[in-house]
């Protein structure tokens, strides 16, 4: 029986890497010129690092981490977001000591959820945190970038939600209304959010389930119980956004699933994809650096789901089709020359296929049309005799001469029309 991939552990095929590869590569540019340089955080953390950040009482800590002992007992955990081992790097590595840091990383996390379309157990992210920012003028612009890499990537009907969280002063006055609240409602809530009212129970407004949504439909909306400062706050976000042509919706029950967000919190979503419709979400933390040891430091950051993102836009990525396949027909020289000229293609980024064997060209035209080639160069010997190769155009279905030493050019020349065209 052959082996199959553990459940949820996604493989990410030929196809599909093109689509990702762009994402990433349109990314980093654009983080680039918002002052962001890239962090490589390790896959495993010490478990402590993730209880004591997103909270001891949350789902992704009670159920969802991969957790386990080495050798020497030490408990340990594959990552189930970024921004705290981030902040341990920035603490660790006195990142404080300079003006505020602009950090970005990609990679996989890992979390035991139930499969389901565009979740996985291990799962791929782009995250950004600031450190060292406290103005509102930080949390849109950085809403800014992010909708900037949405517009670029051509994405569509994708909308920002945007809520505050309070801070220490104005969030427990909060709590408490919420909690008389819900236990008004106690025996309408499912049995995690029973479990939460005395706990966490912001929670229970996270909660996906439909009899928790009606019944906490009504409820005391934290906007409305902010302090000045963090009114303020969100009121500069918000005016901010709107002068930057951004005009969010206002959704007082998201509270995201992590303790440690304060103030502003968002989530970007997308049609498509049911009720885990969240493609990018993240806000302000100011107090984490602290609690996991550092300075007193305000961020703020977000978290890209790159499955989400892809199955957005479509999945796939053709241009990785755009490649050249050279058809030699014979040995000798005609090898000698074609292979110079598939080194010297491959050298300049052309991506470049041929035929190992000795078949013909009848066999050579069918394994370049399966592999998908944009351009086909043939060279035999009536080609070198009269200083050309033939160049066919497998789209347009047309072949013409090109002389030896013009190929490269030519080519170039071709796949540059094609992609301008694409």
């Amino acid at each position: 029986m052959a082996i199959k991939a553990i459940r949820g552990f996604n493989d990410i095929l030929p196809g599909e890497t093109g689509l990702w590869a762009r994402i990433e590569e349109e990314a980093k540019r654009i983080f680039g010129s918002y002052g962001f340089s890239e962090i490589r955080i390790p896959v495993v953390e010490k478990t402590e690092l993730f209880a004591r950040s997103i909270g001891e009482t949350t789902d992704i800590v009670e159920k969802e981490m991969y957790t386990f002992s080495d050798r020497k007992g030490t408990s340990l955990t594959l990552r189930p977001e970024g921004t705290a081992p981030v902040v341990r790097a920035y603490i660790e590595h006195q990142l404080h000591a300079r003006p505020a840091a602009k950090l970005y990383y990609m990679g996989p996390m890992f979390r035991y959820e139930r499969p389901q379309k565009g979740r996985y157990r291990q799962f791929y992210q782009i995250g950004a945190e600031v450190l060292g920012e406290a103005s509102p003028l930080l949390d849109a612009e950085v809403l800014e970038m992010l909708m900037l890499l949405f517009q670029r990537l051509e994405l569509q009907g994708v909308a920002l939600n945007i809520n505050s969280l309070g801070c220490g002063l104005c969030r427990p006055r909060y709590k408490e209304r919420l909690m008389a609240f819900l236990e008004e409602r106690r025996e309408a809530l499912c049995e995690n959010c029973r479990r939460r009212i005395d706990e966490n129970p912001l929670r229970a407004l996270d909660c996906k389930s439909s009899h928790c949504i009606e019944a906490t439909d009504g409820g005391p909306s934290i906007v409305d119980h902010l302090c000045v400062e963090c009114r303020d706050h969100f009121e500069a976000v918000r005016g901010h956004l709107s002068r930057s042509g951004l005009e969010p919706l206002i959704n007082p029950r998201m509270v995201r699933g992590l303790d440690y967000y304060s103030k502003t919190a968002f989530e970007i979503t997308g049609e498509g994809l049911g009720a885990q419709n969240t493609v990018a979400a993240g806000g302000r933390y100011d107090g984490l650096v602290k609690e996991l040891g550092g300075p007193d430091t305000p961020c703020f950051g977000f978290a890209i789901g790159m499955e989400r993102l892809a199955l957005l836009l479509g999945g796939g990525d053709s241009t990785e089709g755009a490649l050249v396949f050279v058809a030699l027909l014979g040995g000798g020289e005609v090898e000698d020359k074609g292979g110079s000229i598939i080194k010297d293609l491959r050298s300049k980024g052309v991506a470049v296929e041929r035929d190992y064997g000795d078949g013909g060209l009848k066999a050579q035209m069918k394994r370049a049309h399966k592999m998908g080639a944009s351009f086909v160069v043939i060279i035999g010997e009536d080609e070198l005799a009269r200083g050309v190769v033939a160049l066919k155009d497998m789209g347009a279905g047309t072949q013409r001469d090109v002389p030896l030493g013009e190929i490269e050019e030519v080519l170039s020349g071709a796949l540059s029309s094609q992609r301008a065209g694409s």
